[in-house]
């Protein structure tokens, strides 16, 4: 079986999209299933606005097409709705190809933080793009929920997997006054991490990641530490020198980070919105307040050990199956065999008009 999968997001873009789309590719190709990728890689790229540290591709509707016929995939998930998302979409539809997406980012909030556009018009542009997928994968319960009150349709569940092996609790020092207070993300204004670094909190605060906000930030909270991008066996040390991992978003739909900080044994504190509510629940691993100052001194008492057993059961073997599963969902034999044809004469006709050389 292959699967292909278009997604604007890729490296070396560093965030929970990138992470969660490699991590379930390499677990799904370790129990058979061939995973391909349709990325920006191939294209010429522009800088987006407001982030000139991420670039968005610039397709021709033609070539794309063209690479997806290539591929020869069995089955086709379109993850983000950027120019690659839409393209691969109006593939699909053109050709009578079956998809299905995954709802990764609330972009009307995001939008809405910056331009004065109603979020009702982005999710309006949203419930459009995912109207015509055969499955709406959403990460959360309630995201899941959100998304069918708000009109989409198909709304299925995939769920997140953390590096276990990776992230660990082990012995490592920043060499910083203690308690370590943590946070990890892209440093852009709708991760909320002035309500994170306003706290009078003892010890440190650390953010790891860059972004957008971070030069505004790093002036403004001077007594903050701000160690920029890692990965790896770095990140994975960082997390484990933390005594309190903080999340001060309100708009993700999930956080990764949640999970590899729980593996390595750090206890959470974020405020009780969508995303913390449904990693967490309420496991004696965070503590979820609207005050977040006491949320934070809160964590600071919390088994590590309960924390590491927490996460340690999430992995990515399992969110790969159900992907799979939401991927292979059952349809219309003749669907499927009317997409085979299709590809293997469009392929044969490509072949048959290409230059001799």
């Amino acid at each position: 079986m292959r699967i292909l999968i278009a997604t604007d997001a890729w490296h070396p873009q560093v965030n929970g999209v990138v992470r969660t789309l490699a991590m379930m590719a390499d677990a799904a190709r370790a129990i058979g299933v061939e995973v391909a990728f349709l990325t920006p890689e191939p294209f010429r790229t522009v800088a987006l606005p407001g982030y000139p540290g991420l670039r968005v591709a610039l397709p021709r509707p033609g070539r794309l097409a063209r690479m997806i016929e290539e591929a020869q995939p069995d089955y086709i998930h379109i993850a983000t709705e950027g120019p690659i998302g839409v393209l691969a979409r109006r593939y699909c539809l053109k050709n009578a190809v079956p998809f299905t997406t995954s709802f990764h980012t609330r972009f009307p909030d995001y939008v809405s933080a910056r331009l004065p556009i109603p979020q009702a018009w982005s999710w309006a542009v949203l419930r459009h793009f995912h109207g015509a997928s055969d499955a709406v994968m959403a990460a959360t319960p309630a995201l899941a929920d959100e998304l069918r009150e708000r009109g989409f349709r198909n709304v299925v569940l995939w769920s997140r997997g953390v590096d276990a092996d990776l992230f660990r609790p082990r012995d490592f020092d920043l060499a910083l006054p203690r308690p370590v207070f943590l946070s990890v993300g892209r440093v852009a204004v709708e991760k909320n991490l002035a309500a994170f670094l306003a706290l009078d909190l003892p010890g440190t605060k650390v953010v790891v990641g860059d972004g957008p906000a971070k030069a505004g930030l790093e002036r403004q909270y001077p007594d903050a530490v701000f160690l920029g991008t890692m990965h790896g066996e770095r990140l994975a040390q960082t997390y484990a020198a933390a005594d309190v991992f903080v999340f001060p978003s309100r708009t993700d739909t999930f956080g990764l980070v949640l999970l590899e900080a729980l593996a390595s044994g750090v206890p959470v504190a974020a405020f009780p919105v969508s995303g913390p509510c449904d990693v967490i629940g309420d496991a004696p691993v965070g503590v979820l307040d609207d005050d977040l100052r006491a949320a934070c001194l809160g964590a600071l008492t919390l088994s590590r050990d309960a924390c590491r057993d927490f996460a340690a059961s999430r992995s990515w073997g399992a969110c790969a199956q159900a992907f799979i599963d939401n991927v292979t969902r059952e349809r219309p034999p003749q669907v499927k065999r009317r997409w085979r044809r299709r590809l293997a004469r469009r392929l044969r006709l490509t072949s048959e008009s290409a230059p001799m050389t």
